[in-house]
């Protein structure tokens, strides 16, 4: 692995804003990294260029007061329709080199084929736009170090439109860590189950990106539960995975014979933290995280929303069902309150969203930190240390679950 030079922080000429959301009264209050409703309202618009015709069609950028999307672009010509019904806008471009191309265009939201991320990410910014990018950030670690290389250059607004990051639940669990109501997390563990992917792998007799695509190079809905709360890195890991003999994994892209891969990782803090990212099995569907702390955990719902459980350490003496004395922790539902409901978006984008609220909490972000000049929360570090420990994990499934070190990219 290459050494890279530590300190280097990404749009060096860009402020950093620390900022507190100001809730309604009935809200708790909350200041995560991200910062919204008490910043003063300007006039600014920012021209967007939307690019994918499939999970680009998904959010709200059309309904942002500081937004005009200018812009879509699909290969194909049904795609660009609906992105251009969708975002009310009567401009189309049949590929991203065009869309480069319009001067009108200052950012791009990237939700193209995630093999594609990196070279597309890289051509925006090399033709001056900010952007927003679906996740994974990279495909390889060679493109991680040339994305970080890029946006430092550049100096633009570069954000990963990571979703578990504004699940309702994961804004909650920030506000419990800043305000040390777990005490010290001791460990943490994440999953993300989508049984029956194989019936993407296929799109009219034609093998689509998905084809055999390994489960830890798609991790981010995982590793962002912990590293987006408490601001670790990964800096080791061993992982397994599991196949079997299905004719659907054979001859796929990646030479990948895994359908599942658990990965066990070490923090730069010493906590460790499981990941299982799985394709096919009898599994529930769901991307979820859990934080274990000496004084209180956290167990996201087990459909990914909805009300989750805490549970507080107590003195309280009990007994087991053999007869054992232990101490009798206080489990409790915990009340989600929706977020989205409250001044932490503009009015504008006060309703529910994909991924559990996600995806307007991702609009407004991209396009409030381009019009205040700061560093989004999901920034190219970030986006680096969710990405590039599921590239390193899945080589060492490959390996047998070899103990491999994580580069740093901050």
């Amino acid at each position: 692995m290459k050494a890279i030079k530590n300190g280097v922080t990404a749009n060096p000429n860009r402020r950093k804003f620390l900022g507190t959301a100001l809730l309604g009264s009935s809200a708790m209050a909350l200041a995560p990294h991200f910062a919204f409703a008490n910043i003063p309202a300007v006039d600014k618009k920012v021209r967007i260029g939307i690019v994918g015709g499939r999970f680009g069609a998904g959010f709200y950028f059309h309904e942002h007061p500081n937004c005009i999307v200018e812009a879509v672009s699909d290969l194909r010509a049904d795609r660009r329709n609906h992105l251009m019904e969708v975002y009310s806008c009567k401009k189309s471009y049949e590929s991203l080199a065009k869309l480069l191309q319009d001067p009108k265009v200052e950012a791009v939201f990237i939700a193209t084929p995630a093999p594609d991320h990196a070279k597309h990410v890289l051509a925006s910014l090399n033709a001056g736009k900010h952007v927003l990018c679906a996740v994974p950030a990279a495909w390889t670690l060679e493109e991680c170090y040339e994305l970080k290389e890029a946006v430092k250059r550049t100096g633009l607004t570069y954000m990963m439109a990571e979703t578990s990051v504004y699940r309702q639940a994961t804004i909650s669990v920030k506000k419990f860590y800043k305000e040390g109501t777990f005490g010290k997390v001791f460990s943490a563990a994440a999953e993300y189950n989508h049984p029956g992917l194989e019936e993407l792998y296929f799109e009219d007799g034609k093998a689509t990106w998905r084809h055999g695509v390994p489960p830890m190079l798609y991790p981010t809905h995982c590793t962002s539960f912990l590293i987006s709360v408490t601001g670790e890195r990964l800096t080791q890991v061993s992982a397994m995975g599991w196949g079997d003999d299905s004719p659907l994994l054979q001859n796929n892209p990646y030479n990948n014979p895994f359908w599942n891969e658990t990965a066990f990782f070490k923090t730069n803090k010493g906590t460790p933290f499981r990941v299982e990212v799985n394709w096919k099995g009898a599994l529930r569907e769901v991307e979820r995280g859990e934080w274990r702390g000496d004084k209180m955990s956290f167990y996201m719902s087990e459909h990914g929303g909805g009300d989750s459980t805490m549970v507080w350490a107590s003195d309280d003496i009990g007994k087991d069902d053999a007869g054992f004395k232990n101490k009798k922790s206080r489990v409790e539902k915990y009340d989600q309150p929706l977020w989205w409901k409250t001044d932490m978006l503009p009015a504008a984008l006060r309703h529910g969203s994909g991924h559990d609220g996600s995806h307007s909490f991702i609009t407004h972000e991209f396009i409030d930190a381009i019009v205040h000049n700061r560093d989004p929360e999901i920034n190219i570090h970030e986006a680096l240390a969710y990405t590039a420990p599921g590239i390193v994990a899945h080589e060492s499934a490959l390996q047998g679950g070899e103990s491999m070190n994580i580069p740093s990219f901050d």
